[in-house]
């Protein structure tokens, strides 16, 4: 009988979190995502929402990062046509202290609990084959990767007073992203 209850407790609690029409997903439940193994990643069109049936809060201390971002500055300014990173966009979703980070053809898919087990293990932008491991943790409000085997290198992300995401990597500098959408939309680069 105390098998049956507390079953049953255990349905309740995760149609709860679900909310209306949710599914009650944990994190835990939903295989990790990589980056298609094709020259170009996942190519001009974000893959269909990883996260998308999860109803499992953000873990304390986690920036809501969540949606479709946008570069809008680069160390200053406003990336120019032909740069780099002009019209560079990405696309969070985060569940527990889950964040899947897709942007540039490239998947990133990681626990946030500073582990290599549960780190980034994917490829890098730059060839879409080099393999990848990069350590997640969220410390001071912000989200941090760190790739194994370059001490002192990080790659850093937070909200920042005005609702943009701020961004900071070491080829880079830093960057300011506006949201353009949510978690979920779609999205299609132009070329």
């Amino acid at each position: 009988m105390a098998a049956g209850f507390s079953s049953l407790l255990g349905a309740l609690a995760l149609a709860a979190a679900a909310g209306p029409g949710g599914t009650g997903l944990r994190a835990d439940d939903i295989p990790v995502a990589h980056t298609p193994k094709v020259p170009g990643g996942y190519g001009k069109t974000f893959p269909e929402p990883v996260l998308r049936r999860c109803a499992e809060p953000l873990a304390a201390g986690a920036p809501d990062l969540r949606g479709i971002w946008r570069i809008v500055e680069v160390n200053g300014k406003a990336p120019a046509s032909g740069e780099r990173m002009h019209g560079y966009v990405e696309r969070i979703e985060q569940c527990g202290n889950r964040i899947v980070d897709m942007g540039g053809g490239t998947i990133a898919d990681a626990r946030a609990d500073g582990t290599e087990a549960n780190a980034v293990h994917d490829v890098s932008v730059r060839d879409f084959r080099t393999p990848i491991v990069a350590i997640a943790t969220y410390e001071a409000g912000a989200f941090i990767l760190r790739p194994v085997g370059m001490p002192g290198v990080e790659v850093r992300r937070w909200l920042e007073p005005d609702g943009r995401m701020g961004w900071t990597r070491p080829d880079l500098g830093r960057m300011r992203l506006e949201r353009i959408g949510g978690p979920n939309d779609p999205y299609t680069r132009g070329e």
